[in-house]
C-alpha cells in the first residue's frame, strides 16, 4: 500500500513538497513552502471528536521531533477514511496473492497450463487496478488547520476530495478553490492583512519577517510559498493607488537620521528571494517623500528632481470657483507633462492632486484626461512582453495601442 500510495502522490500539484507516511514528526521538515503530509493507515479519519488522524496531525503540526514547529501555516494533512480502509486492505491482499501466484508460475512450482497462466495474469491485472482505484477512494480527507484570530484555538476543517486527478493535484485544486491554499495574493489583500492583525512593527516591517509570519500563523492566508508574497509586495509598491491599497518600499531605515533609505512608492521594484528591505506604511512613506521634494530655484522657475521629472516650484493656490466680473473668460485648458517612467504612480498622483483636482472643483467643469505612452525599445520587444502588454491594454480598455515594426 505504501509503495502504491507514493506513486499515486506524483506529481505534487500546488505543493512544494509531499511527505508520504512519515514515521515521526521529525521526518517532516520545518519549511516555509506549503507541504502535504500523508498519514498512514494506522491513524484514519473518523467524523467524531478525537479522531486518530486529527490527533496525529496535531502532533506533527505542533512539534518537529522534540522542538516546537515554527511554520505551522505551511502544512495540511491527507488522511484515509476509516470506513474505506478495510476495502483498501482487502484489495492489497488480493494484489499480493495474484503477484505471488504469477511468481510461482514463473518458477514453475505451480503446474499451470498456458490457459491458466493467462487467467492468472488477467486476475493479477484486475487486482492491481482495483487497488489503485481504492487508494483515492480511501485517502479522501484533507485536514486543514485553521484559526479565526491570534487568540483563538486551532481547529481542524475536514475537506472531502473528489475527481480524477492524482491525489496531491486533487488536494491542491480543492484547497485553492476553497481559498485554503493561495497561489496568487493581491496587493490589496496583503495590505488588509498588514493592517488587520496588525503585522506592522511600528511604521514598517521587514519583507522577510512578513514571509515568516504568513508561514507561521494559521489565522493568515496559507500561501504556496514566499514567492507568492514577494509578488504581492512588488504589485503593491507599483500600484497607482499605492497610498490607498499598497505600501511603500525602502532599502533600509536610518535610525540616526530617522528616515528611510531608497524609499519608493508608485513605481516598480524588484523583490528578490534574499530581500532584506522594508515595507513602509503608505502614509509614512508619503510624508517623507513630500518632505524631501526639492526646493524651488531662486529665480522662481522649476525645481528638477534626481529622477529627471520637473514640477512647479510654487504650490498651486486656491482659485475662486466663479471668474471675477470684467476679466477675460478662459473656457479651455490644455497641458502635457513628462512623467518619470520609474515613478509614474507618484508623479501621476501629484498631477491629479495639484492640477486635475483644481479643475474639477470648478462649477460645470468637464475634464478629460488621456495618458499617452511612447516607448522606443532598441533591441525590439520580446514576444512574451508584446503578449503581456497587449493583453493588459485590452483589459484596461485602451482606446488604441500596438507595437510597430521597423
Amino acid at each position: 500500500v505504501a509503495a502504491r500510495l507514493r506513486a499515486a502522490l506524483r506529481p505534487p500539484g500546488d505543493f512544494a513538497r509531499v511527505h508520504a507516511l512519515p514515521g515521526s514528526s521529525a521526518d517532516v521538515p520545518d519549511d516555509r513552502d506549503a507541504g502535504l503530509v500523508v498519514l498512514d493507515g494506522s491513524t484514519p479519519y473518523r467524523k467524531e471528536p478525537g479522531s486518530p488522524a486529527e490527533t496525529r496531525a496535531r502532533e506533527i503540526l505542533e512539534r518537529r521531533g522534540s522542538v516546537p514547529r515554527l511554520y505551522r501555516n505551511a502544512l495540511v494533512f491527507l488522511a484515509a477514511d476509516a470506513t474505506r480502509l478495510q476495502d483498501l486492505q482487502e484489495a492489497a491482499c488480493a494484489d499480493l496473492a495474484w503477484e505471488s501466484i504469477l511468481a510461482e508460475a514463473e518458477r514453475e512450482t505451480l503446474n499451470l497450463d498456458p490457459h491458466q497462466k493467462r487467467q492468472a495474469e488477467t486476475q493479477a491485472g484486475a487486482a492491481t487496478d482495483a487497488l489503485e482505484a481504492r487508494l483515492p477512494e480511501t485517502y479522501q480527507w484533507v485536514l486543514v488547520p485553521t484559526q479565526d484570530d491570534p487568540r483563538a484555538e486551532v481547529r481542524w476543517q475536514a475537506v472531502r476530495l473528489s475527481g480524477q486527478d492524482p491525489l496531491a493535484v486533487r488536494a491542491g485544486k480543492k484547497l485553492r478553490k476553497d481559498d485554503a491554499l493561495i497561489t496568487t495574493l493581491a496587493a490589496s489583500s496583503l495590505r488588509m492583512e498588514l493592517d488587520r492583525v496588525p503585522l506592522w512593527h511600528g511604521d514598517h516591517v521587514g519583507i522577510g519577517q512578513v514571509c515568516d509570519d504568513f508561514a507561521r500563523y494559521p489565522y493568515l492566508p496559507r500561501l504556496t510559498g514566499p514567492e507568492v508574497l514577494r509578488g504581492a509586495v512588488g504589485e503593491g509598491v507599483a500600484l497607482l493607488s499605492w497610498e490607498q491599497d499598497g505600501f511603500g518600499y525602502a532599502e533600509s531605515y536610518d535610525e540616526g537620521a530617522r528616515r528611510y533609505r531608497g524609499l519608493r512608492g508608485g513605481q516598480a521594484v524588484t523583490v528578490t528571494e534574499a530581500d532584506s528591505a522594508l515595507l513602509v506604511r503608505a502614509e509614512v512613506a508619503r510624508r517623507q517623500m513630500d518632505a524631501e521634494v526639492p526646493p524651488a530655484r531662486p529665480d522662481g522657475g522649476v525645481a528638477e528632481e534626481a529622477g529627471g521629472g520637473t514640477w512647479p516650484a510654487v504650490p498651486a493656490r486656491e482659485e475662486p470657483d466663479v471668474p471675477r466680473p470684467g476679466t477675460p473668460t478662459y473656457r479651455r485648458f490644455h497641458g502635457s507633462v513628462r512623467l518619470d517612467a520609474l515613478r509614474v504612480g507618484r508623479d501621476a498622483g501629484r498631477v491629479a492632486e495639484e492640477v486635475i483636482q483644481l479643475l474639477n472643483k470648478h462649477v460645470g467643469a468637464d475634464v478629460e484626461v488621456t495618458l499617452e505612452i511612447r516607448a522606443n525599445l532598441a533591441d525590439g520587444a520580446a514576444e512574451n512582453t508584446r503578449r503581456a502588454v497587449n493583453e493588459n491594454c485590452r483589459t484596461l480598455r485602451f482606446a488604441s495601442f500596438g507595437f510597430e515594426e521597423e
